[in-house]
């Protein structure tokens, strides 16, 4: 599903895709559109799942499913849960469910910090249908995949009763060469993330408004540096001392290695931060809050370091700046912690056996 929103150029694979048969996209135009969200107050379908419907990527699924046969299906995401009865009709095969977040969870979480307006009412009324579409999801599913235990046990209480399996996000940690030469020169903050998400968004406004003017007084020559694809104007045009926004860089590995410290103001979301783990996976310390910090095994001060107010960030970089060569060590932990529980084929294994199991013996007990 190659959407407007996230358009992807697709005659140029990266050497990644090499292990797939096969690759096929379609063009969806996902953009909010004014009339269809207006319509959309006067109809129980969730605008959030209506976006992502589009009859030219069901006519492709439906050609590939008469075309071949397959062991498993396996889908990213709760926006393609509309497909599931093409799927049915045209294959026998269990359909598996990669749930990447506890998707209404995360648009609760952005209507909390939102003052009372037309707004917060939109986002809880579309909020509110998202839900409902979940959890009548959730009986669809032949295997349920939670990036976390946290977002698993969710489910189970929203009412899921079938077969699940936790599987994290995965990394391919050859692609990630640590440089622990930021350590030895002056104190800088790394952000990276997408700037069109709205958590993303929510959580760098807020570290602008509450955090970086103290932060930037008790430290006058503290840099941080920005980079995100789809970065907005207002953004990239900020002109505030030592904030330097890059736009998309070419290679985040190299962006994230400049910096000792990765700052991941996050104040809503659900599941797990892919950018969390690619920072630890280059030996960083990581300054996230305890939302962010959701679904990852790391430890405040041991692997990491959790902030989650002005004053506890503030004393958290005071902490960077006296501890010299612990942050280091806190970096290494923190490789180490990838390596051990992050590796993509240690998950991958953990998946296809799993599956395996299930398609031999089409009813078997996992947890």
């Amino acid at each position: 599903m190659n959407t407007a929103k996230h358009p992807y150029d697709t005659t140029a694979l990266p050497e990644d895709f090499a292990h797939y048969q096969a690759v096929y996209t379609v063009p969806v135009d996902n953009r909010i559109k004014l009339l269809p969200a207006l319509a959309n107050l006067f109809s129980s379908a969730s605008y959030h799942i209506s976006r992502y419907v589009s009859s030219d990527f069901e006519s492709r699924l439906t050609q590939l499913l008469k075309d071949q046969e397959f062991d498993w299906i396996q889908l990213e995401t709760l926006y393609l849960a509309p497909y599931i009865p093409v799927i049915r009709k045209y294959s026998k095969a269990p359909v598996v469910m990669r749930s990447h977040n506890v998707e209404h969870e995360i648009w609760e979480r952005l209507g909390q910090h939102l003052r009372p307006s037309p707004k917060r009412w939109y986002v809880r009324h579309l909020t509110r249908k998202l839900k409902t579409y979940e959890v009548k999801q959730l009986g669809q599913y032949d295997l349920l995949l939670p990036i976390t235990q946290r977002d698993g046990h969710r489910f189970q209480s929203m009412g899921y009763t079938g077969k699940s399996l936790i599987l994290p996000i995965g990394l391919d940690l050859r692609h990630y060469q640590p440089d622990p030469s930021s350590f030895k020169k002056p104190l800088s903050l790394g952000y990276i993330g997408s700037l069109d998400w709205i958590p993303n968004l929510e959580g760098i406004e807020w570290f602008f408004k509450e955090v970086w003017g103290p932060l930037s007084r008790r430290f006058p020559t503290m840099q941080l540096h920005i980079a995100g694809r789809n970065t907005p104007d207002w953004l990239l045009r900020l002109k505030i001392p030592n904030v330097y926004v890059h736009g998309e860089v070419p290679d985040a590995p190299a962006f994230i290695n400049a910096h000792s410290v990765l700052v991941v103001p996050l104040l809503s979301g659900s599941g797990m931060r892919a950018k969390i783990l690619e920072g630890m996976a280059l030996g960083k310390v990581i300054l996230t809050t305890t939302i962010g910090l959701e679904g990852i095994e790391a430890k405040d001060k041991q692997e990491v370091l959790v902030a989650d107010t002005p004053d506890e960030f503030l004393q958290a970089l005071e902490y960077c700046y006296q501890q010299n060569g612990a942050l280091e060590r806190i970096g290494q932990r923190a490789l180490q912690l990838v390596g051990s529980h992050y590796d993509n084929q240690k998950v991958a294994r953990k998946l296809i056996e799993t599956c395996g199991t299930m398609v031999a013996s089409p009813n078997p007990t996992l947890s």
